[in-house]
């Protein structure tokens, strides 16, 4: 399986520097469009490799998915936490009752007991 993965890896990595070679043109990102810029005065352009602007773009997309799907997971991150927590005091009271009824106890007194 471990070698399975390092062709894997090493195909990845000869398919990625294939496309950097493929596409070294430069290519000029502009921020705003021409009348855009000329009416705010802001005229911000720069000049990169075309493989930059395409691998960039590729982790830019999958960190935005990434943070989107853990922003939309959050309700049942919350959920999980809030089950575990209910689930650690339904064990302590549990082992509460256990110990009281090992004195002797009944275990409704017990909880009457607990409850005033």
């Amino acid at each position: 399986m471990r070698y399975i993965r390092y062709a894997f890896l090493a195909t990845l990595g000869v398919v990625l520097v294939a496309v950097a070679l493929a596409n070294r043109g430069s290519v000029t990102l502009v921020l705003l469009p021409d009348a855009l810029s000329d009416l705010l005065g802001l005229d911000h352009s720069i000049s990169l490799p075309l493989f930059v602007v395409i691998f960039g773009s590729l982790i830019v997309g999958v960190l935005i998915g990434f943070v989107w799907e853990w922003l939309r997971e959050h309700k049942h991150r919350s959920g999980k936490t809030r089950a575990e927590r209910e689930l650690a005091k339904t064990q302590r009271d549990l082992r509460r009752v256990k110990g009281k009824q090992s004195e002797g106890k009944d275990e409704v007194l017990a909880l009457l007991d607990e409850a005033s």
